[in-house]
């Protein structure tokens, strides 16, 4: 079988950012993380290993401990503050991308404008975002979009939206909403932009698709949904183990991409498995 690999895929920036702080944390049997650190069972596990307590970020407020961990998701100023009355010390993942949709949603928002969100309202980064506004709405798709009673709609996106999908959405706030100013500003990031434009680029050459990511992990279900789009036969996994020989005896060629929060290593063992087929 013959292995394409997307020119650009796997772990980003932020969340390299985010394993190397984790790996200096001193004491860290005394450590809660908060949430999922990065959507990585792999990466889970080692912070089990190295002796950390992972709680659920729907906790209100963890247990006690000597340092907390926020996650590369990001959490709402008003959360922060929550944990740091609950620690000694906090360890802060946030990725400055999504750092950045914070700030430009507050900055709308105290310009006066009824803010929307796109995004996946249950998605731990979107319950960042909107922790701090006053007055919003979430909208993950077009047919969710209404007329808002207000004059000024300011509009930002979850970094990992599909450009396609925020383009249509923006379009039909505009439609529902013609007498409104509207204010959009553009959050997605460039690696869900860069990784998704890869994978555009590499459904033209292959029989089939691997995309290697985490289960809870929304920018790799993206880029399922863009094959799925597509409508090249794809198959989603978290590692190696979860392939079979069954899902590609009729392919001889299978493109391998993967999720910001993957590790070069679990790219590497999946593409091994597919080519000894």
């Amino acid at each position: 079988m013959k292995v394409i690999k997307a020119k650009t895929m796997g772990m980003c920036f932020g969340v390299r950012d985010a394993l190397a702080l984790m790996r200096t944390i001193p004491n860290p049997e005394k450590t809660t993380v908060y949430g999922e650190l990065v959507h990585n069972p792999e990466v889970l596990t080692e912070i089990t290993q190295r002796g950390m307590t992972t709680v659920s970020e729907t906790l209100r407020i963890p247990p006690f401990s000597q340092a907390v961990v926020i996650t590369a998701h990001g959490v709402s100023q008003k959360k922060k503050r929550t944990l740091a009355r609950n620690t000694e010390y906090i360890y802060d993942t946030t990725c400055p991308l999504v750092r950045k949709v914070h700030q430009k949603a507050q900055a709308l928002q105290d310009e006066g404008y009824f803010i929307v969100v796109i995004g996946k309202s249950k998605h731990v980064e979107v319950k960042g975002i909107i922790g701090d506004l006053h007055a919003y709405t979430v909208v993950e798709k077009p047919a969710e979009v209404k007329r808002y009673l207000h004059k000024l709609l300011g509009i930002v996106c979850q970094t990992t939206t599909q450009p396609s999908l925020a383009k249509a959405i923006v379009q039909r706030i505009h439609d529902k909403n013609p007498t409104a100013q509207i204010e959009y500003v553009d959050t997605i990031c460039k690696p869900t932009r860069s990784r998704q434009q890869s994978v555009e680029d590499l459904l033209n050459q292959v029989e089939a698709m691997v995309v290697v990511g985490g289960a809870n992990s929304n920018n790799t279900r993206q880029l399922t949904e863009l094959c799925y789009q597509r409508e090249v036969p794809c198959v989603q996994v978290q590692n190696e183990q979860e392939l079979s020989t069954a899902q590609f005896h009729s392919f001889n060629v299978v493109g391998v991409t993967a999720g910001t929060s993957t590790l070069d290593s679990t790219i590497e063992k999946v593409c091994q498995k597919l080519e000894s087929y």
